[in-house]
Parts: C-alpha cells; structure tokens; sequence
C-alpha cells in the first residue's frame, strides 16, 4: 500500500505529538531519509521544548482575580453602552451607509483574493524575506526538487521555477509561505550585487485570468497576472519598466504568456 505524501500538517503534528502512531511512523521513516527536513523539524522541537521550560512557571500561578469569570461578566455589564446609544450609533451607520458611503469609496479597500491581494502579499513577501541577510529561503537553488514537491503538495499545482540567469539573476531558492487565502510558493532571485527580486505564485479564488498589469507599494514595483487559475507577481525595488521585460519573460517560461 502506498505511502501518503508527507505534508507540513504532518511534520507539525510530528512535532506536537499529535499524530496516530501509524502516521508518526511514516513521518519518522520520512525523516530518516530526508536530513534537511529532519534538521528543520529538530530545531521547532527545541523551540517548542525551550517555550515550555520558559512558561512552565507562569502556568503554574494562580489565575489573577480580576480574570475570575464572574468578575469579568460585571466590568462587562458596567462598561456596555446605555441602550439609546447603541441605537443612535446603529441608526447612524445606516444613514452613513446609504448617503455616505461613496465618500469611503477608494479609501478603505475591502479584501478579496483577487489581483490586488496577489500583488500586496507579493509586496508583504519581499519586505519581510528580500532584507535578510541571514535566511531569505527556507529552500536553497540546490534543493529545487524538495521545494516543487513541497510547493505542488500544498498548492495541488506543480510549479514552474523560471530561469533568469540570462538577465542576470540566479536563483537562490524559496519557501512556501501563508496567505489568507491559502498556501502560496515564494521564489527570490538575485543579481550577486545585492538586487534581490521575489516571485510569488499561488491558486487563485478569484481573477482567474487576468492580463499583466503593473502595481506599486512605496518602493516596490511589481508586475501580476493570471492565468488558468494561478497567479504570478513578480517585486523588487526596481523601476517597473525594468521588471517587465523580466515578468515577460516568466510568463513565457510558465506557459502563461499570450
């Protein structure tokens, strides 16, 4: 009988000891034989056993009175609004919902899973990976077969991994990252002269096909599109029309282009 695919829920529970010794066994075969993983997996046990010895004397006080259940039930009767406040508020926002509500328009963005979150969690990604020095990716360029398989488990599409050394850019690898609207594979390139560009794909629930457009977050630039139910974008702090011919040339590489 077949063997199902280790995911990152799986090597989680590992960790927690939430698995049922049938799936801890296979996890621990897996492991056996994958000794990136296994090294990865040790180090969250040592944090988790490090958090543990760190609050094991906190959980063991007493609970403070004042978040004893019955004294939080009166702070709660005593701090509620009188009843025709609450109206007043309720019949406030219904007038400011009919005849104000243009004047919000464009100010407050309401989130959706579409173009416009591609290309913000593409903007997040690059914020957060593209200044470290010390671990961009969780993956690195000679461990490419791991992070597809990682990628396609979690996505349930098999990625490209676009090549870009002929403008320049080697790859250095990736990780899969979360996103409000499901698992996404992140990719980072650079030039070796510290210009680091980020390439986000992930399935998407809406805009399942839209054409490459530009988009723009402070410093970062990017470009997104979609196509066949998967979204592209890629960032960097670089001027847009320097990006395209690159986003260009992932689109043609990914089978995405027109």
């Amino acid at each position: 009988m077949s063997v199902k695919p280790v995911t990152e829920d799986d090597l989680h529970g590992f960790v927690d000891g939430a698995l049922d010794e049938i799936r801890e066994a296979e996890v621990s075969s897996y492991l056996e034989t994958h000794p990136d993983i296994a090294a990865r997996i040790e180090s969250y046990g040592r944090q988790r056993f490090d958090l543990r010895a760190a609050l094991n004397p906190v959980a063991d006080e007493p609970v403070p009175s004042r978040l004893n259940l019955n004294n939080l039930i009166e702070l709660r009767k005593q701090s509620r609004p009188p009843v025709w406040r609450m109206a007043a508020a309720a019949v406030f926002l219904l007038v400011a919902g009919g005849s104000g509500g243009w004047m919000l328009h464009g100010i407050v963005r309401q989130p959706n899973g579409g173009m416009v979150a591609l290309a913000d969690e593409a903007a997040a990604s690059f914020a957060t990976y593209a200044p470290d020095r010390m671990r961009p990716v969780e993956l690195r360029a000679d461990n490419m077969a791991e992070l597809v398989d990682w990628a396609t488990q979690r996505m349930g599409h098999k990625p490209v991994l676009p090549d870009l050394s002929k403008s320049g850019y080697r790859l250095m690898g990736g990780r899969m990252i979360s996103t409000s609207h499901g698992a996404g594979l992140m990719l980072m390139y650079d030039d070796d002269r510290g210009t680091r560009l980020v390439m986000l794909t992930r399935p998407m629930m809406t805009d399942q096909n839209k054409p490459m457009a530009p988009h723009s977050q402070g410093d970062i630039e990017g470009w997104s599109w979609a196509s066949g139910g998967m979204g592209y974008s890629l960032v960097g702090a670089l001027p847009a029309d320097m990006l395209h011919p690159l986003a260009d040339d992932i689109r043609h590489q990914t089978g995405t282009g027109a």
